[in-house]
Parts: structure tokens; C-alpha cells; sequence
């Protein structure tokens, strides 16, 4: 029988997750059947995940009911449903948590509130609260790696939480949550308190920097370097995580347990259907990464991925493709702030309608 491609991918070093989590996959078995058969190794949600699971089934209308006597609000109603999956999914993967190498992989992740991506405070105070709340030692609390974000990531990672750092898209913003994730297990050491139990990632998102750059891609007469300039960024990104887990600064941490904090491939589905479905998957394998895959793209690479360890091919041309677009007046800083605020906004509105729609729900029960 020949070997399942999805499941290659982990022998070049890099995790697959799950970019998607309701009910349903979890009760039939379907979750544990990718985690047996394709080698999932952990999932990750968000609020246009939930808003999803949440209004396209009756699987939460009995929750609904009981939790809407004692909810102070529609979205502490939420976070209710949520922990509980999030909890049923970080029991599913306890034993990939715990394997040999304990904490390497099994992470399920939980995102505070979109409405919190600018309000630092807020953010740790939530974000505490959902850790306390799933209380299992494999979750990851997601945080959106905005400019008010770094102070509670540094912050959550000095509490001793592990953290999806979520909505990447630029390189120095990528080097400031590094920063961040360093100086929070400083910080943790400098306590007293142990660093080797504490996992992060950060989330660099990927195929929605080429849907906005590729027009203006045309307009340069650059058509060519079409689909490559996510890529190019993420492979830099990439050799900036080598060089910043490679300092003597880290080397004192790691001497004391700490992992680095491993990059994660987002938004890896082709938006463009000119590229091959796989195409983001394919070109970004590579050691010590995670991809967080939609169940949709899982299924593709299974049936036509290819895995080849390729992350660090081509690092020059990555190079020289961000240089030619820079020369031709394409300013990638200023797309990747727009992407991030419009990001935010991609979050917040499914959010608003999934508290409506618990809203619509609790007058019906």
C-alpha cells in the first residue's frame, strides 16, 4: 500500500494541522480517522471557523439552552460552547502531546475575542481566563500578532501560556513577535519559574498576501512573479527564524528547556483557481514548521500533493523577488498593515453574527 502523502510531509519535519473544528467532525470519528490516517498533529480554529460550526448545525442548540440561564453575555455564551469542543478535541490529541518528545506537537487552539485585536489588557486578561477555563496543558491560546498584541503576548508567555500568535503577514512584524515570545520567557526564567513546558507558533498567513499584491503584480509589467511573492516572504521569514534561534541570547534559554517558537503556514488554500490547489502546501515544507491545513486541502494533497523538503530552495530568488517588487514601487509593508487591519475586520464580522445568531437562538429555546 503506498504511503499517504499528507503523512509524508512529517518525515520532512513539518507538522500538519487542522484548520477547522465543529462537533460533528469529532463525534463521528472523523477527526481521529485524520489524526490515524494523514498524521494530523493538532487544530486550530477561529471565529469564522466557529460562526460556521455553530449556525450550520442543531449540534449546539441543547448547549444554547442550558448555558444561556447562567451567561452574562452572548459571548461568554460562546466561549462556553468553544472551551467544551476545545477541551474534547485537546483529549483527542493528548496522546500525540505526550509522546516521546512531550509537548513537540498535539496543540489545539482557542482565539480571544476578534473585538480585543487592539486592546493589550483586555487581551491578557481574556486570554487567562480561556486558559484557565480549557485547563488542559495542550492548548494554545490564539493572539493576533498586532502592535498592541506583542505586550500581551510577552506577557501570556511570561504566565506560562502556550500561544498561537494569529494574523501575520509581514516580516519586521514577524521579528517583533519573536521579540516578544524571547523576552516573555525571559521574563518567566528571571521569576524563577520553569520555561520547558511552554509552546508558541507563529502564524504567518500566506495566500492572501498574493490575492492583493497580484493585481499590482500586472500592472508592473511583473506578471511572472505572480503566486511567488507569499512564498519569497515566507521563506525569509523562515531564515529569520533560523538566525533567531540560533543567538547566544536563546542559547541560554534553551539550555534551560525552551522550544523555539516554530513558524505556522495560514491561509495555505489557493484563492487563485489558476494555482494548483496545493500549491502553498508544496513549496513550504520544510523542518521544524507547522502548516494548518483546511480539511478541503488535506483531501487534495492526499490524492495529488507532492512532499519534498523544499522550505529553504531557492532562498535567493525569494530574495530577489522581494527586491524587484520593492523597485517597482510596491511598498509590502504597507500591504501587509492592510491585510492585517482588514483581517481584523474578517474576524470581527463573523463573530458579530454568530453572537446574533446565539442571540436568535436563546429566544427560540
Amino acid at each position: 500500500m503506498s504511503t499517504n502523502k499528507v503523512k509524508q510531509i512529517h518525515s520532512f519535519g513539518q507538522s500538519i494541522w487542522l484548520d477547522f473544528i465543529d462537533r460533528a467532525i469529532i463525534s463521528t470519528g472523523k477527526l481521529q480517522k485524520l489524526i490515524d490516517e494523514d498524521g494530523v498533529r493538532g487544530v486550530t480554529s477561529n471565529p469564522a471557523i466557529f460562526e460556521k460550526a455553530i449556525t450550520s448545525s442543531s449540534d449546539y442548540d441543547a448547549d444554547i439552552k442550558v448555558l444561556a440561564a447562567d451567561s452574562t453575555s452572548n459571548e461568554e455564551l460562546f466561549f462556553g460552547l468553544a472551551v467544551k469542543d476545545i477541551q474534547t478535541a485537546c483529549d483527542l490529541f493528548s496522546g500525540i502531546y505526550n509522546e516521546e518528545v512531550k509537548g513537540a506537537d498535539g496543540y489545539v487552539s482557542l482565539e480571544v475575542s476578534p473585538f480585543l485585536a487592539l486592546k493589550t489588557d483586555e487581551t491578557i486578561a481574556q486570554a487567562l481566563k480561556l486558559w484557565k477555563q480549557v485547563d488542559r496543558e495542550n492548548v494554545m491560546i490564539k493572539i493576533p500578532g498586532t502592535q498592541p498584541g506583542l505586550a500581551a503576548i510577552r506577557k501570556a508567555i511570561s504566565e506560562g501560556l502556550n500561544i498561537n500568535v494569529t494574523l501575520l503577514f509581514g516580516l519586521p512584524r514577524y521579528e517583533a513577535v519573536a521579540e516578544a515570545y524571547i523576552a516573555g520567557l525571559e521574563d518567566r526564567l528571571a521569576a524563577g519559574k520553569a520555561i520547558d513546558n511552554i509552546s508558541s507558533v507563529a502564524s504567518f498567513f500566506l495566500s492572501r498576501i498574493d490575492v492583493l499584491v497580484d493585481p499590482m503584480l500586472d500592472e508592473k509589467g511583473l506578471g511572472e512573479l505572480k503566486g511567488e511573492v507569499a512564498i519569497a516572504s515566507a521563506k525569509k521569514a523562515y531564515e529569520i527564524y533560523k538566525n533567531v534561534f540560533s543567538t547566544e541570547r536563546w542559547e541560554k534559554l534553551a539550555a534551560a528547556g525552551a522550544k523555539p517558537q516554530r513558524l505556522l503556514w495560514a491561509s495555505t488554500s489557493s484563492k487563485n483557481p489558476a494555482f494548483k490547489d496545493t500549491k502553498y502546501v508544496e513549496a513550504l515544507i520544510g523542518k521544524d514548521t507547522v502548516d494548518t491545513v483546511p480539511l478541503e486541502t488535506i483531501e487534495a494533497f492526499r490524492d495529488h500533493g507532492v512532499a519534498a523538503d523544499v522550505l529553504e530552495d531557492g532562498l535567493d530568488t525569494a530574495t530577489e523577488i522581494l527586491e524587484k517588487i520593492k523597485a517597482a514601487g510596491i511598498n509590502i509593508d504597507e500591504i501587509t498593515q492592510q491585510l492585517e487591519d482588514e483581517g481584523i475586520d474578517k474576524f470581527n464580522k463573523p463573530f458579530e453574527k454568530l453572537l446574533q445568531a446565539i442571540e436568535d437562538q436563546k429566544t427560540k429555546v
